[in-house]
């Protein structure tokens, strides 16, 4: 049995397999006959709306990351069909939902604005001034 379960080495990525719900379908690509009688198509579906392990700021940051990903009714919907099983199939996708959502509740470190250096300062006006002479040099007498 494959585990659904939380991604190793990611101590912030809360477990949301209790909260989503699979469905297969028919996917197109290799397989001949194959293909055409087995679903191995995977969605993963998440209501974020009313997810109940995420704060409502982190579910705003979700919705507004994930806008292009989440349907009008409030379901972010990640679909797989890599491989020919449909179990692997839902491991990724739900792996891959998990890393959308890890991305979107992440909050990026505040810029703090640096002065340059002395020492940046001075090799600046020294390569303009190196220029401003050659230039000088050029115009002859």
């Amino acid at each position: 049995m494959t585990n659904f379960g939380l991604m190793p080495g990611n101590n912030h990525n809360k477990d949301i397999t209790s909260e989503v719900f699979f469905t297969t379908a028919r996917s197109g690509g290799k397989g001949g006959q194959h293909v055409n009688k087995v679903e191995t198509k995977a969605e993963v579906w998440w209501n974020v709306i009313a997810s109940v392990l995420y704060t409502p700021e982190e579910k705003e940051r979700i919705r507004t990351k994930l806008k292009n990903r989440i349907n009008k009714d409030g379901f972010l919907v990640v679909t797989c069909t890599e491989t020919r099983s449909q179990a692997e199939n839902k491991e990724i996708a739900l792996r891959k939902m998990q890393e959308l959502i890890l991305q979107a509740t992440t909050v990026p470190k505040k810029r703090k604005p640096t002065k340059p250096s002395k020492a940046v300062i001075e090799k600046r006006k020294d390569a303009k001034r190196r220029v401003s002479e050659k230039k000088q040099w050029r115009r002859g007498v």
